[in-house]
């Protein structure tokens, strides 16, 4: 390494994520430092895998039913009773509180003519399915067939509501169609033991905002697995961002990583360096006016970086009533942004954790579902805020209309990469090469994404034979 840049094949020739980890005034834990990052053979995938149907079918078959999905937070379903309508590929199920420290994920289609039993979140002590009045108790077990005496298959009766696998994690209420599937802990790998410093089952959702794309959901999905988009479609923030020379780590066959560094100016940016005051203002809206809150003023000699994580830390204390001096200032400012195959995307850090979903919009591979949640630290004084309701935004509307809940910047960012996709998607349609490259250590997360995809379709297949 010569002048703090190092010279490696895989990677930009600039200053790594870990130069940077070593130039803060507070650390963060070792495990932000470089993960493993796996030989992958790289070679071309098909176009067609983003908008066939015959391939789409396949992903429904072969792959939903056999993945772990997070289905809603447990503080959505508080009360014994409660219940949350989570649908995915075709799939309905009813995730309800059945006992104060147990949750079910029923079948949500009644075992008489299938109708789908519920429609919307809520509160019963039965499922009563409306088309011929047959009900279940909230725990699934049977109740009632207003007609059993004609139902000779069922004995006068009716069998109970199937379920799905159920497992907690950190708040999260995650399902699983498959009952010998592997144990959530498995799939998450070294995820439990670097978010235990988060806590994030102390949390409260925030904001919750549920956007319908005009793309596959695999390229919604795809789009937040990397951060070098950023020069091509956020170009403002360019003078915060440490885009190019991101981290990325690939844990296991579920789970990978990229790190990006905040309050740190673009290596695109080659004409120009910007002052400290310039990369503090970039990150954090805008041009300040330092005469009327001169508490905003980067004093001199300190870094932009410094500068905001300790911001941060004491505007989150004063919010919380807890304590943030052993945060490290990535763990303040930085994007540390985990993947979970398929469909699950989870922000590390302190100030706020973001989460992703998403999902095929019904059974149409040429549309999706994304789920934006903000998770903030329930305060010291352990009175848990109301989670926020959910925000629907249809395909012709902006994020941006979630400004109010999401914030102006970060509504704005999701904008770009919503009105970014459709393009994306159809771009795919028209292709000539019907080929999509990846890069080597960049998109390689992206890579493990279809490999998984194959394997799964390819047992699921095999299986069939």
């Amino acid at each position: 390494m010569a002048n703090g840049v190092k010279k490696l094949s895989d990677r930009s020739p600039f200053e790594s994520y870990m130069d940077i980890l070593d130039g803060d005034t507070v650390s963060s834990p070792d495990f932000l430092r470089e993960g493993p990052n796996p030989e992958i053979e790289n070679k071309p995938i098909d176009a067609s895998r983003y908008y066939d149907k015959d391939f789409f079918n396949k992903e429904v078959k072969y792959v939903w039913p056999k993945v772990w999905q997070w289905a809603c937070r447990e503080e959505d379903i508080p009360e014994v009773g409660d219940h949350h309508i989570f649908n995915n590929a075709g799939k309905s199920l009813i995730i309800v509180r059945t006992k104060e420290n147990e949750v079910k994920a029923l079948v949500n289609s009644c075992l008489h003519r299938g109708r789908q039993i519920l429609a919307d979140d809520g509160n019963l002590d039965e499922f009563r399915c409306p088309f011929h009045g047959l009900s279940w108790n909230f725990d699934g077990t049977f109740k009632d067939n207003p007609f059993g005496w004609d139902c000779p298959s069922w004995n006068g009766g009716a069998p109970n509501l199937p379920e799905a696998k159920v497992e907690l994690w950190e708040g999260f209420v995650f399902v699983n169609m498959d009952q010998n599937a592997e144990p959530l802990a498995t799939v998450l790998g070294p995820m439990s033991s670097h978010f235990q410093r988060y806590d994030l089952g102390n949390r409260y959702k925030a904001a919750h905002v549920q956007k319908k794309v005009k793309a596959n959901w695999k390229l919604s999905s795809e789009a937040f697995m990397e951060s070098h988009h950023v020069v091509g479609t956020h170009p403002q923030g360019l003078p915060m961002t440490a885009d190019i020379n991101s981290q990325y780590d690939v844990w296991n066959d579920y789970v990978g990583r990229q790190l990006s560094a905040h309050t740190v100016q673009s290596p695109h940016i080659t004409d120009y360096v910007h002052t400290e005051q310039e990369i503090f203002n970039a990150f954090t809206g805008g041009d300040h006016d330092l005469e009327k809150n001169p508490e905003l003023r980067v004093p001199e000699g300190v870094t932009a970086r410094t500068f905001t994580a300790e911001m941060f830390r004491k505007n989150l204390s004063d919010e919380t009533g807890y304590d943030y001096s052993h945060a490290g200032d990535a763990e303040m400012v930085d994007s540390l942004i985990y993947n979970v195959f398929p469909n699950y995307s989870i922000w590390a850090g302190m100030v706020f954790n973001t989460i992703y979903r998403f999902r095929p919009n019904g059974l149409d591979p040429n549309s999706s579902i994304m789920d934006i949640v903000l998770l903030k630290p329930v305060p010291k004084s352990g009175i848990r805020p109301k989670p926020a309701p959910i925000r629907h935004l249809d395909f012709d509307e902006p994020v941006t209309d979630a400004a109010d809940i999401l914030g102006a910047g970060l509504s704005l960012v999701f904008e770009q990469d919503m009105v970014n996709l459709p393009f994306v998607h159809d771009g795919l349609i028209a292709s000539s090469t019907q080929k999509v490259e990846f890069s080597s250590y960049m998109e390689k997360r992206l890579l493990m994404h279809h490999i998984m995809l194959d394997r799964l379709i390819e047992e699921g297949e095999s299986k069939e034979n």
